[in-house]
This record gives C-alpha cells, structure tokens and sequence, in this order.
C-alpha cells in the first residue's frame, strides 16, 4: 500500500487551504440534495451522501488523534481501522449530528495544525499498512481523503 494513497486527489494545491473549505464545501453541496436523494448510491458504488458524510465525521476522529500521537509521542504506530466495519452503524446515524460533529473536530484540528512548526511537521509516525511517514504526511492525507469524499458528493448531487 502507499504512503498517502489520497496524494493525486490535491495535485499542487495548499493542504492546509483543502481541509479548510471542506466543511463548508460539504454543507453546500448538501443544501442541492432532498432528503431522499442522501441514500441514493452512485452506481458500483457502496456508500450514500449520508454515509459519506458519517465516515467523514469518524476519520476526522481518527485523524485527531494520528495528529497528536504523532505530535506527543516519538516514533508512534498508528493505529488503522476497518472503514467497511466501521460503516456498518451509518444507517442509523443522522446526518446533521455527523456534520456538527465533522465541523467541531475539523475546527479544532485545523487549530492544531497551523500552530505547528516547521520541525514539528516532520515528526514521523509508522503506519502499519503504509509505512513510515511524517505528521505533515498525515495533513496531506486528510486534505486528499477529503477531495475524494467531496467528488462523490458532487456526483451524488448532480445525479
């Protein structure tokens, strides 16, 4: 598996600048969807607007902690999860409640981030799937993860 398999999604854009306009990308694309359409499912595809958005909320929960791991220990392995398992309980979730939570947290780690320094974007951390990488590495990721959540939702949208 690779480092960041969410690289191609940002191309040269500024992470920072992705991961800070996702939630309000997220809310207006969500303001062009009925309610029915947010179970809709693109063809071949197995998530929902709701679900999307459900797993946003949960890897941004999963990313802070990555990020203050990274931040707080030396040389931590991070801990991975199974995305499927994990969507499983999507289907009882509210939507709203999962934004609110999504917003909150994007909030608080956009805080963090931007108050790092230089040094300490190069702090490293082990995946176990994906090998070594920096806490800058982990921005990148999230601001790619988003990108690629983000295109879903947009073709859901627009049907």
């Amino acid at each position: 598996m690779e480092l960041n398999p969410y690289a191609k999604f940002i191309g040269g854009r500024d992470p920072l600048e992705v991961i800070g306009n996702t939630t309000r990308a997220i809310r207006e694309i969500l303001k062009r969807m009925p309610a029915e359409q947010m179970t809709m499912r693109e063809p071949g595809k197995t998530w929902n607007a709701r679900e999307i958005v459900c797993h946003l909320a949960d890897c941004e929960l999963v990313f802070s902690f990555r990020l203050r791991q990274t931040l707080a220990e030396d040389g931590p392995v991070l801990q991975p999860f199974d995305q499927e398992k994990w969507a499983l309980r999507y289907g009882s979730c509210d939507v709203d409640a999962a934004l609110r939570l999504f917003e909150g947290a994007r909030a608080w780690n956009l805080l963090l981030i931007r108050a790092t320094t230089a040094e300490e974007r190069q702090r490293p951390a082990t995946h176990p799937e994906r090998g070594t990488m920096t806490f800058w590495t982990i921005v990148e990721t999230i601001a790619g993860h988003d990108t690629n959540h983000l295109l879903q939702l947009e073709r859901l949208a627009t049907g």
